[in-house]
């Protein structure tokens, strides 16, 4: 009878429907999803403090791949061991994967379905999300004149070289000041994350990642199968991608269209579906999948493609968090990580303004429905869903009166 009382809150499958509803009505891309993210589970579910998730967003920024999954991942695994990790993915992954398969088999055209103006509305109400985020962990991880200030820089350097590798530089640059900057323990100790990842296990997922990394092309040499070829492509593409879902598209492009998998125009048209849908766009894939010619295609191409493509995402954050956790523990590590919390706000507010204000906020009303929405997320204290569908309708009906007037 010791499990008569076992704690379903802690389940893979009470994360799975956390997960499900944020795969849903998370819009606006990568860094609007680290805001649905902090205030699902640092502001409403109290998981992790503040500090622990700027730590967890700052160790998903330096790893290659869709660092809001692998944020969402490890929470996952934090709460449920790899049964979580795999329903955090699953829930938040596969709403956006099914609907992108059914656009590619022609049985739902989601590029036209959803109104232009309801597509706006979403894209508004992610300045919201991100500017809440901002403001939030800000006032928790920016407390002082010098974290203010590489908050500041960061942003600067952030606008001024918006790639990947620069948003890497800074982190690494923010880490080396914390450490002339802030004297080690000065921080406030660090809350582990309640991850039971032994170093060997870390070990072992990192040399399963290198493994499938070097021996899915020597595989497809030996072997060649069209399965493999696709499964190698999407692997590749998964790992040696930094700065999130947009920085794929090029390198999934040379994969898929050169050899004639994928037309340009479908791969254009699945590409514009693929903003109208919610959670990661790391889901592209499951689309071209559906869309592969030769066969596989359809639902098992899709399939094939998505977990080809994430793959290398679970096995880094799974192979890196013990690790990460040990470096932690370090007064020399802490110091180094107020910096990098302090830069990791800065290239949020940089985010902020582009691209996420600059692609949304166009005509005085999108910034009416946006000042809206951070009131109803900030002091209505709506829940975010609710925020979400409420400001697509507000875009539809928005998009009606202006072009009427």
């Amino acid at each position: 009878m010791a499990n008569a009382h076992v704690d379903t809150r802690n389940s893979p499958w009470s994360v799975f429907l956390i997960f499900i509803r944020l795969g849903l009505t998370s819009f606006g891309g990568p860094i609007a999803h680290l805001g649905y993210f902090r205030d699902e589970f640092v502001t409403r579910r109290r998981w992790l403090t503040d500090r622990s998730y700027g730590d967890l967003v700052a160790l998903c920024q330096f790893l290659p791949g869709p660092a809001s999954s692998q944020v969402g991942i490890a929470l996952g695994m934090s709460r449920a061991g790899y049964g979580g990790a795999l329903a955090a993915w699953a829930g938040f992954t596969l709403p956006s994967a099914v609907l992108l398969i059914l656009f590619a088999l022609g049985i739902s055209h989601h590029g036209t379905a959803l109104p232009p103006g309801a597509l706006h509305g979403l894209k508004v109400v992610a300045v919201a999300v991100v500017a809440q985020a901002v403001w939030g962990m800000a006032r928790n991880l920016c407390t002082d004149v010098p974290r203010v200030s590489l908050m500041a820089i960061a942003a600067c350097v952030a606008l001024l070289e918006p790639s990947a590798w620069g948003q890497v530089s800074v982190i690494a640059a923010a880490g080396a000041a914390g450490l002339l900057l802030f004297k080690p323990g000065q921080s406030s100790g660090h809350e582990p994350l309640p991850i039971s990842i032994s170093r060997r296990a870390g070990a072992i997922w990192l040399s399963l990642f290198v493994a499938l990394l070097v021996g899915l092309p020597l595989l497809n040499q030996w072997l060649p199968n069209q399965t493999v070829t696709m499964v190698d492509a999407f692997y590749r593409s998964g790992s040696l991608v930094f700065g999130g879902g947009h920085v794929v598209l090029p390198l999934l492009q040379a994969e898929v269209v050169p050899y004639g998998w994928v037309s340009n125009e479908t791969f254009l048209a699945g590409y514009g579906a693929a903003q109208a849908v919610p959670g990661p766009l790391f889901t592209f894939a499951a689309f071209l999948g559906a869309s592969m010619n030769p066969a596989p295609s359809g639902w098992a191409g899709g399939m094939i493609c998505l977990l080809a493509i994430f793959a290398p995402s679970f096995l880094l954050i799974l192979g890196a968090l013990p690790f990460w956790e040990q470096l932690r523990r370090s007064v020399r590590t802490q110091a180094a990580l107020v910096g990098i919390n302090a830069a990791v706000v800065g290239l949020l507010l940089a985010a902020l303004y582009q691209p996420v204000w600059t692609n949304a906020i166009l005509q005085p009303q999108d910034f009416g429905l946006a000042l809206l929405a951070l009131v109803a997320l900030m002091f209505w204290k709506l829940p975010p869903w609710l925020v979400v569908i409420a400001s697509g309708v507000a875009g539809w009906v928005l998009s009606i009166v202006f072009t009427t007037a």
